[in-house]
This record gives C-alpha cells, structure tokens and sequence, in this order.
C-alpha cells in the first residue's frame, strides 16, 4: 500500500485516545484528514460515529487503498489501529522494531526482544493499563458534582474506599512493571533506544494519570513520582517529543475549532 497515495481519515472524538493516533499520523508521515464529532451533554459520543462503526466509539480510522473502488476499510481499537498503521505505513520510522533476528527470519524464538516488548505493550495498554484506568474514572465520577450534593459524602467514602483497597494496587503494580521495563529496555524508551509506536500508544494513559494518582490512596514519602523515578521521568520525555508537540498544537486548533475550552 502506497502511503503517499492512500487516503487516511481519522475520525476524531473530543477528549479520547483519538490523541494518540493523531500524533502516530505525525510520526508515520501520512496525509490524513480529520473528521470532527463533540460528545454529548451525558458526555457520551454521538449516534453519528455508529455510522463508521457499530460500535461507536473513538478513535476510528478508515484507510481508502490508491484506485480502489470497494469501501474503505475501518479500523477501530486502539491497539488494532495502532498495529496496523505502524505495520503498513512506519517501515521508514521508528515506530516498529526490527523483528527477526539476524539468521533466524521467521523461525519460533527468532524475533527480537525489542519487536517482542512492542507487540507484548500494545496488548498491555488497552487490555491492562487502560482498563485500570477507566475503572478509576468512572468510581471517581461518584465524588463529582453528578452526585446530589446531599449524599456525595456518602459516595465519596464509597469512592475513596474502592479506589483505595482496588483500583491502587492494581495501579502501582502496572507502574511498577513499566519502571522495571524501562531499566531493562537498554534505552530511553520502552523498546529501547527508539520511540516506538507503543510508547505513541500508552502517552495518553500515562500523561492522563501522572498528575491525578496521588489523590487514589495513601503513597509513600514523594508520592508516585518518586515511587517510579524512572517511569516519571520517561512521561516527561513524551511530553517533549516534537511529534507530541505537533499533535497537542492541532488538538487545540480541533477543540477550538469545536468551540471546546481547551
């Protein structure tokens, strides 16, 4: 598939892991548009993304192939999305390491270890990480002003015992594990020396959470930054990525576009 012929649109959803893809386009190179849609009032997405997919969510990719006249296809989760641009279109990038090693192409055992932590976290992201982190978005939605004022006490303590006794240990484990993994990648990042597409892909979570996992339970003296030096000082790295700089430029130019308060 030719990347400088295929037409690439993103289907882009307001506050959603749309980020990471938009900033994966950044570092693949590829021209894509960006078809915009805002959440509703219930701060759910709108009926009109189940047109691209039954499901309805964000982010969707649709790929049109250079002088094909069949539908596109669609492209939807995370991990899958990101799997599939990196493969089709980052052969010139860093975002997928090399796989086999030398002498042993295609055999079982014969991959790399850095192609093997690539594969293995984009899996871990969607299936663990951010599983983790949705759960303590939603149970801390009962300590928000949705609840009636009379009886947020009562769900806060609801909260706060939930986030607390679940939600943290399963969350220092799984920033515990990245720390481990980043001593052991032999680089600045999780792969190794390279930016690679998985590090795109768990941006979100991890800039998402590093500010807001103090406030999930008790953490020793430092709080979690301190707890993961390492991992803390990676998600600072991300930040100062240029592709992360352009994304973040065209997602404010997208939410002022869409009248959102950035």
């Amino acid at each position: 598939m030719a990347t400088e012929k295929a037409k690439v649109t993103l289907y882009w959803l307001e506050k959603s892991r749309a980020q990471n893809i938009l900033w994966l386009l950044e570092e693949l190179k590829i021209d894509y548009e960006i078809k915009t849609f805002r959440r509703g009032s219930d701060m759910l997405a709108p009926p009109d993304l189940k047109k691209i997919h039954p499901l309805g969510k964000s982010p969707l990719v649709s790929i049109t192939s250079p002088g094909s006249s069949s539908e596109p296809i669609v492209l939807a989760e995370s991990g899958f999305i990101t799997q599939y641009l990196s493969e089709h279109f980052g052969q010139e990038t860093t975002m997928v390491p090399k796989r086999w090693k030398d002498g042993q192409e295609g055999k079982a055992g014969g991959e790399t270890d850095e192609w093997m932590r690539w594969q293995y976290l984009l899996h871990f992201v969607e299936g663990s990480f951010m599983s983790t982190l949705m759960m303590a978005v939603v149970i801390g939605m009962l300590k928000s002003n949705r609840v009636p004022f009379f009886i947020r006490p009562v769900t806060a303590m609801v909260a706060n015992q939930i986030l607390s006794s679940f939600v943290l240990p399963n969350l220092k484990s799984q920033l515990g594990f990245l720390e481990q993994q980043l001593e052991k990648s032999g680089g600045t990042f999780l792969c190794g020396e390279k930016l690679s597409s998985a590090d795109v892909l768990i941006s979100f979570g991890l800039i998402s959470v590093k500010d807001k996992a103090k406030d999930f339970g008790t953490w020793p003296a430092g709080g979690p930054r301190a707890a993961y030096p390492k991992l803390y000082a990676y998600i600072d790295r991300l930040e100062l990525e240029p592709g992360y700089k352009r994304s973040l430029e065209k997602i404010k130019e997208i939410d002022s576009s869409l009248g959102i308060e950035y």
